[in-house]
């Protein structure tokens, strides 16, 4: 008897503990006991397998773009033909984040994170054991992303599950980090190994990256409910939780122009550092090298930008951080391509604010997007979202180049004088992201981010 009542003592309070552990919450006197499995990882353990999982599964995205000018000589493919294996990897990479993610939905986020994260590993493995020519080259690298794409959404879904709203801004943040960390790994071992083992040698060594994702992901989420976080989506209607739903949409928007601007700034700015470096008088081969390995160190900003903004989002408020960062970010778009003639010193330095703004608002957008979207269609939405702002950076990238080459000379390329115009495009993204996020903040359905901070 002594037992029943203590036990009630605890229930009436509102949570349930067992050796000091929540296990449960009691959702009123006449109402039941909900009763979950008491958590066989830490939460700071899991963070960090699930982050290591993500951090190897990325590793090969980069990959092709490292030994490119390998395989162009090797399979003799022309530019048009290099480029266009670039282009179907971000297609299949987009059109996978839309299929896993709905997937996700029906089978769990559980399932397709560990099945993509193996399907990653034999993926890249088959490249240097299978590709030979361009159309077996094409076919892989448009397999490899087919299959990555799951363990991006479907990590969000797990995160957003595990983590309640106070923390998941700094979850989702280090998240995000570790896929920057990947792709700067990537890099740093293509260029390292290709001297010495060769394109395919470099290939077999970044293999290593999925295999122990698979390892870690199997044992971190051995301990998470085998359907999470299946939901059936047909419980509730994806027009009235989605289409219906202002602050999803809105969000979505923000992100979308997000997309537009970061993407776009990913693809050109190598090419812009390279051609600063040329104007300078360095060979065009050694600005080129220059250039990307001064781009990687951009990548490695998004390690602190997206563990810095996601933290700051879960104190400050989401709308909050993403109207900072998307600001500064837009400042950065106008200024950074008039800056081919100035000092390298100021060059690099606005590059390393424009690449921590333009990415350190990326966590923000994921996490309040889980919180102000029925959990129930989640992964159908997070598919959605994934294509238009997936398509928008496509078309940024597009829409950068053509207005580089309507404000140059001809003749010019690679070597191009002027790229502030083109740059500018992409900051024009960024201010309407600012006001899709302050018409976001405005609404009353935003207090749900962050615990009401909006």
């Amino acid at each position: 008897m002594r037992l029943f009542f203590a036990w009630e003592a605890l229930a009436v309070k509102g949570k349930i503990r067992f050796g000091g552990v929540v296990v449960g919450q009691w959702r009123g006197r006449q109402g039941t006991v909900q009763v979950p499995r008491p958590a066989l990882r830490s939460d700071t353990l899991w963070l960090a397998g699930i982050c290591a999982a993500r951090l190897g599964s990325s590793v090969p995205y980069l990959a092709y773009a490292g030994v490119l000018p390998l395989l162009q000589a090797e399979w003799a493919m022309s530019a048009t033909a290099a480029g266009s294996i670039a282009s179907t990897f971000q297609l299949g990479y987009a059109v996978s984040l839309v299929i896993l993610s709905a997937l996700a939905d029906r089978v769990g986020a559980r399932r397709v994170f560990l099945w993509s994260t193996a399907a990653t590993a034999v993926t890249t493995g088959l490249i240097p054991l299978l590709s030979r020519s361009y159309p077996s080259g094409l076919a892989l690298f448009a397999l490899l992303a087919l299959v990555n794409g799951g363990t991006y959404t479907p990590g969000l879904m797990l995160l957003a599950d595990r983590f309640p709203p106070g923390r998941r801004g700094y979850a989702i943040g280090w998240f995000l980090a570790s896929a920057s960390l990947g792709y700067a790994v990537s890099l740093t071992l293509t260029g390292l190994l290709v001297t010495v083992a060769g394109w395919r040698g470099a290939f077999w060594v970044l293999t290593l990256g999925p295999v122990t994702a698979t390892l870690v992901s199997a044992w971190t989420l051995s301990g998470t409910r085998r359907g999470s976080v299946a939901s059936g989506i047909g419980s509730v209607s994806f027009a009235e939780g989605f289409f219906k739903n202002r602050a999803a949409l809105l969000m979505m928007t923000g992100y979308t122009f997000h997309s537009w601007e970061v993407l776009g700034m990913w693809a050109w700015t190598p090419a812009y550092l390279a051609a600063a470096l040329a104007l300078r008088g360095r060979g065009m081969a050694s600005a080129t090298g220059l250039g990307a390995n001064l781009a990687a160190i951009f990548h490695l900003m998004g390690l602190v930008a997206t563990g810095a903004g996601g933290r700051l989002s879960d104190r400050w408020g989401r709308t909050s951080v993403i109207l900072m960062m998307l600001s500064l970010s837009a400042l950065c778009s106008f200024t950074f391509g008039w800056l081919t003639q100035a000092p390298l010193l100021v060059l690099l330095a606005v590059g390393v604010v424009y690449a921590f703004s333009a990415i350190g608002d990326s966590p923000v957008f994921s996490t309040g997007f889980t919180e102000v979207v029925d959990a129930r269609i989640l992964g159908s939405a997070l598919a959605i979202r994934s294509l238009a702002g997936f398509g928008a950076g496509a078309l940024a990238s597009l829409t950068f180049g053509v207005v580089l080459d309507l404000t140059n000379p001809p003749g010019s390329a690679p070597r191009y004088p002027v790229w502030g115009w083109a740059f500018s495009v992409l900051g024009v993204g960024a201010l309407l992201g600012v006001i899709a996020t302050a018409w976001l903040r405005a609404l009353p359905e935003s207090v749900r981010m962050a615990g009401g901070k909006r």
